[in-house]
C-alpha cells in the first residue's frame, strides 16, 4: 500500500513527539496525556493501528538515544515533517512545554527544527500565508 504524504507526516509527528518526550530521560504523564490526544486526532491513513505505531516509536526512539543517534533520527524525519511544518513545530513547542519546563536536550532539539531541519519549509509556509487577522486574498 503507497501511503499518502499526510500518513508519512502523521507517521513522522508521533516519531518527533516521542523522541522529544523521552530526550531528557524523564517521561511525564502530561506528555504522555498531550502524545494521546496528537495521535487521536490524526487522520490516520495506514493499515497499521496508531497504537502499534506509537509503540514501535517508542521502541525506536529509545534506541536512537542509547546509541546516541538523535540526529541522525531526526534527520530521517525531515521531509514528511516539510509537509506541514507549521503543524510540526506547534507540536514540537507543546510536547516540550506541556510539563512547564524545557530541558536543555529539548531546546537543542528545537533549535535544530527551526533552524536546520525545517527552516526552508518554516519560511515558504510563511510568505503563502497571510498575517494572522488578515485574509488571504485570491491573487
Amino acid at each position: 500500500m503507497q501511503l499518502s504524504p499526510l500518513q508519512h507526516f502523521n507517521e513522522a509527528l508521533i516519531k518527533l513527539a516521542v523522541m522529544l518526550y523521552q530526550v531528557d530521560g524523564t517521561v511525564t504523564l502530561t506528555e504522555q496525556d498531550y502524545l494521546s490526544a496528537l495521535v487521536d486526532e490524526l487522520d490516520w491513513q495506514s493499515p497499521i493501528c496508531p497504537e502499534a505505531f506509537l509503540n514501535q516509536s517508542i521502541y525506536d526512539a529509545r534506541r536512537a538515544l542509547d546509541l546516541g543517534e538523535q540526529l541522525p533520527y531526526l534527520r530521517e524525519l525531515q521531509s514528511a515533517l516539510e509537509y506541514d511544518a507549521d503543524k510540526a513545530l506547534e507540536v514540537a513547542m507543546a510536547i516540550t512545554g506541556v510539563d512547564g519546563e524545557r530541558s536543555i536536550e529539548e531546546t537543542e532539539i528545537l533549535s535544530l527544527l527551526t533552524h536546520k531541519l525545517l527552516a526552508r519549509a518554516l519560511v515558504s509556509q510563511s510568505r503563502t500565508q497571510p498575517p494572522a487577522g488578515e485574509p488571504m486574498v485570491a491573487g
